[in-house]
């Protein structure tokens, strides 16, 4: 966490004296060098700014001190210090980039280019409106957020964004004699974008200072009524919260408790927030004054909480213990409240170090719970990061290990871009124009023929970056081309674009693919002879709800004639509760073949089994005499079975399986699977750890299915059932099945 402290009265003093005095002031902070660095950017912009002023009249050069007096009680280095009084050259100056890198180097240079970046914000607000109090809530809220994280997008140095919070912090401070108007923008600008940014990266502060400034101008009425209901000026607070701090330091050291206590008074942006939110009045607030206790672990929690309550008396119902039952996103904490010292409220937070880490670093990020807003894992990650980076500043002796760990590009995985508008979106890292133009609508996608970038005609795959304002070049009627679809020509880079591009191709001339397909589905069900089957169960067994997309499906391609000629066969397919009727007259003897199987009726014939099903033990089956090949075998279910004429069925003999299942059968199987390189490979090394053979093999690939025809030589179905679930998990594979 980064603190700061209001100026130094010496500090306040040397801003409002002469350049000598302000720079003599740091020679406690800052090695000779260092100084004489500061003082270059010092010389520097005297002589550029010269009478010009800010936004609200104050000196530009004044501004600019004020900015870095308030870097410089963050314990901010030179360099940084520099960028700020500099901050404003691109304004003055020709070629600035060379000028200044020849005097002050490729560093400082970067921060200052950095800084001109982040200055486009104040135009985006004034685009979006952020001042306005009519705007759409929602679409508001998810705009400025946009906002915030293009400006951590747009640089790679955090230093960027914390010289920006301290030059818009000293803004404010010199607002009052700006006209309301202005006042109002700029206090929104800060309160909405800025102030969580600082309250994001621990600059608690700044934080603290933008939102009580930013409130004095946006509800100066009532600001000043809480102010004067905080009747004891903000020094006698805080010297409250020191004498509490001391004493339950003392408390703490006699208990054999270490630990750390810390605390300030709250602030009057925050009291009147919670005020709004629990529709409170001055008087039910328990918490003006606060501080927090971290302690090593759970017991010193509980001991702390029985010191605390010792030592004041507890105020009723202001008692949570989000340790035994945490929040939903799982912040740990006690929160009490109690009558402190002089009889006035005071509340405490006690938790451990873990826990506190947890809640200002992990899913249950303070500035997150406070601001309500949705979660984003990523973005998370990186402001943790950036926090921690922060916490390490003042641990960092070698200036040069500290550069390093301020040098960030922690944002590069999404590009923030802007609408004509000003509306921001946020695209994947590397997206083009086109990418763009199908965020925002996918009509305006598919009529895309040109783009502007910043005003400038770009070829549609050029890659976007951080803040820039992109037009889109349109026709009154057009399509997209196959060519945006080659991953090597770089058109498009997003997922959505991509699906949106093949969704408009798939469905282009539906009525012809419909044609088309219905005259394959109608050639296929005239060759199985299914003429009374239902069209619309043969397409839902291939996972269509209708039955038009079903047949430009099928003359898509998307669908091959022969998954169409599988589906009517299955449902074609006698059921179980269709058991074929023998003839009676059959069943007078059992006599055992020179098979494994046992007919009824008949004595040693010879017998083969069907190739059109394949029988396999332990299934259902029937023999079928015929004129020159004796007994042929048949799946109870068979389909030749099932449309034998009546004339024929006298022939149908009753047979069973013989005890003796030692030879193996050949059964046909099919798989079906997203194809890919080695996937015939697998599943041939499954067949020989199963100890399989197969006498057969057949592939099929098309638009990246794969279809896998195998004959198998299998001794019993229980065999075959373990083998088909062995296939189902292979990589790949979505399907395997007997054929039928």
């Amino acid at each position: 966490m980064v603190s700061i402290h209001h100026p130094s009265n010496a500090l306040q003093s040397a801003m409002t004296s002469n350049m000598s005095t302000w720079l003599a002031s740091l020679s406690q902070r800052f090695s000779e060098a260092d100084i004489a660095l500061i003082q270059r950017a010092c010389d520097t912009a005297e002589s550029l700014y010269a009478d010009n002023t800010d936004l609200t009249g104050v000196p530009l050069l004044q501004h600019a001190v004020g900015a870095a007096t308030t870097l410089i009680e963050m314990n901010m280095d030179a360099e940084t210090i520099a960028a700020t009084m500099l901050y404003a050259a691109p304004e003055y100056l020709n070629d600035w980039q060379l000028t200044l890198e020849a005097s002050f180097g490729s560093h400082i240079v970067g921060l200052v280019e950095g800084i001109s970046r982040m200055e486009q914000i104040q135009a985006l607000s004034e685009i979006e409106g952020l001042h306005q109090a009519d705007r759409k809530h929602d679409d508001h809220a998810q705009q400025v957020e946009g906002l915030r994280k293009m400006l951590l997008a747009m640089v790679q140095d955090i230093r960027v964004v914390l010289i920006k919070l301290a030059e818009r912090t000293q803004t404010l401070r010199q607002l009052s004699g700006a006209n309301p108007a202005l006042q109002r923008q700029i206090a929104q600008e800060c309160q909405g974008i800025f102030a969580p940014l600082a309250n994001r990266l621990g600059v608690w502060q700044i934080k603290w200072e933008l939102e009580d400034l930013s409130l004095r101008y946006l509800e100066p009425q009532l600001y000043k009524e809480v102010a004067k209901m905080l009747d004891e000026r903000r020094v006698d607070r805080e010297q409250y919260i020191v004498d509490v701090v001391t004493q339950l330091k003392n408390e703490l050291q006699q208990a054999d408790i270490e630990g750390d206590v810390s605390g300030r008074p709250k602030h009057i942006y925050s009291i009147i927030k919670k005020m709004k939110s629990k529709h409170l009045d001055f008087s039910e607030l328990y918490d003006v004054r606060a501080v927090r206790i971290l302690v090593d672990d759970v017991k010193d929690c509980y001991t702390a909480l029985g010191l605390i309550h010792h030592l004041w008396q507890p105020i009723p119902g202001e008692f949570d213990d989000y340790i035994a039952r945490p929040k939903s996103n799982n912040y740990r904490s006690l929160h009490t409240a109690v009558s402190g010292p002089r009889g006035l409220a005071l509340e405490v937070q006690i938790r451990t170090f873990e826990m506190h880490q947890h809640s200002e670093l992990g899913v249950a990020a303070h500035w997150r719970y406070k601001e309500g807003g949705k979660s984003d894992a990523k973005f998370d990650e990186k402001i943790a990061w950036l926090r921690q980076i922060l916490a390490w500043k003042d641990e960092v002796a070698d200036n040069g290990d500290l550069l390093e760990q301020f040098k960030s590009e922690l944002f590069q995985d999404k590009v923030y871009v802007l609408t004509p508008q000003g509306k921001v979106i946020d695209l994947p890292n590397g997206a083009t124009p086109i990418d763009f133009a199908y965020t925002l609508h996918t009509d305006l996608g598919h009529r895309t023929r040109g783009a502007k970038v910043n005003g400038s005609i770009v070829p549609l795959n050029t890659k976007l970056q951080n803040g820039q304002r992109i037009e889109i070049l349109t026709a009154k009627i057009g399509s997209p081309s196959r060519d945006w679809l080659n991953a090597s020509l770089g058109y498009l880079q997003s997922a959505s674009a991509r699906a949106k591009v093949r969704h408009w191709f798939k469905y282009q001339h539906f009525d012809e693919n419909v044609a088309q397909g219905r005259a394959k589905f109608d050639k296929e069900m005239h060759r199985a002879g299914a003429g009374t089957i239902n069209h619309e169960k043969i397409a839902q067994k291939l996972q269509f709800q209708k039955l038009e997309d079903f047949l430009a499906a099928i003359g898509r391609g998307d669908i091959s004639e022969h998954q169409v000629a599988l589906a009517i066969q299955d449902e074609m397919a006698p059921r179980a509760e269709e058991p074929v009727v023998l003839p009676a007259a059959k069943r007078t003897t059992t006599q055992k073949s020179q098979t494994k199987v046992v007919l009824e009726g008949i004595g040693n014939l010879q017998t083969n089994t069907a190739k059109c099903c394949k029988p396999l033990p332990p299934d259902a089956i029937v023999g079928y005499l015929t004129r020159d090949h004796g007994v042929t075998i048949h799946r109870g279910n068979c389909t030749f079975i099932a449309r034998l004429p009546n004339e024929r069925r006298n022939r149908l003999l009753g047979a069973q399986w013989g005890v003796d299942h030692s030879v193996s059968s050949s059964v046909d199987i099919e798989v079906e699977a997203h194809d890919r390189q080695g996937l015939l490979r697998d599943i041939s090394d499954l067949f020989a750890r199963e100890k399989i053979n197969a006498t057969k093999a057949n592939t099929m690939s098309r638009n990246h299915q794969a279809l896998m025809q195998f004959s198998i030589e299998i001794a019993n179905r229980d065999q075959l059932s373990r083998l088909l679930g062995l296939i189902q998990q292979i990589p790949s594979i979505t399907a395997a099945r007997r054929r039928v």
